[in-house]
């Protein structure tokens, strides 16, 4: 599956972001792992806010994976009611700025109010078109992929694909995968979606990530070439023509 769109002017680019580092930013200045995750709410704020105006229409943005279950209960509790407290304060604000918000990932396993949040946060959005901003919670790429097999095992790739975006993947393709916190693995993050990824890794905590640095992970995007497999230019004559990407 090769993505729609080769640079970042066109109306599909899509960015794709591992928000990483909210603990360790925490425990670098003595404050609880509670706070790292509260900064991290203003840091998606932020990067909201800047991507539309950087040539941005998808923005996917990791916020808790199937494996982040692992962790103190203590700390999953706390996670769950900051996501609460986004949708209810958030959602007005995305509705106004024209963004679309939606959920992907499980939701059967989500707490208290939280699923009926999600729901009335996509309803209240569902009209806008400036921005589509994608927010992953209890999402794993692999479950997603086994889950649209599982639904269609026979079908064709077509039918598969629509599968894996009821199952909580699927398109629109990732033109480019950001990581903040200095890590350099996906983390079962997207991984159908991200076949052709321009990958792009930062040392920069979650929480200190802003518009500019959002800016310069575009800008090193437009840097690139993009083959998706193939070659810009005929190779030269004699050469060998090796595998791009």
């Amino acid at each position: 599956m090769k993505s729609t769109s080769d640079s970042c002017g066109t109306a599909s680019f899509h960015v794709a972001i591992i928000m990483d580092g909210n603990g360790r930013w925490a425990a670098a200045r003595g404050l609880p792992r509670v706070e790292g995750h509260r900064r991290g709410v203003a840091a998606v704020r932020r990067v909201v806010e800047a991507a539309p105006g950087l040539g941005i229409r998808t923005l996917t943005l990791y916020a808790f994976s199937a494996d982040n279950w692992k962790r103190s209960t203590p700390e999953v509790g706390r996670l769950m009611g900051l996501f609460l407290a986004y949708l209810r304060r958030e959602a007005p604000r995305l509705r106004e700025e024209g963004v679309r918000l939606s959920v992907i990932g499980r939701r059967d396993r989500l707490p208290g109010g939280l699923p009926s949040a999600i729901g009335a946060a996509e309803a209240l959005t569902a009209r806008g078109g400036r921005l589509e901003l994608r927010i992953a919670i209890d999402y794993s790429a692999r479950g997603a992929i086994l889950r649209a097999a599982a639904a269609a095992a026979a079908a064709e790739k077509t039918e598969f694909e629509r599968r894996l975006a009821e199952a909580g993947g699927g398109p629109p393709d990732v033109d480019l995968l950001v990581r903040t916190g200095g890590e350099q693995r996906l983390s079962d993050f997207l991984l159908w979606e991200s076949a052709y990824a321009e990958l792009y890794f930062t040392p920069r905590m979650w929480p200190d990530f802003g518009p500019a640095d959002l800016s310069e992970a575009v800008r090193a995007f437009r840097a690139r070439e993009r083959r998706f497999g193939g070659l810009l230019t005929p190779p030269r004559a004699g050469a060998i023509e090796g595998v791009a990407r």
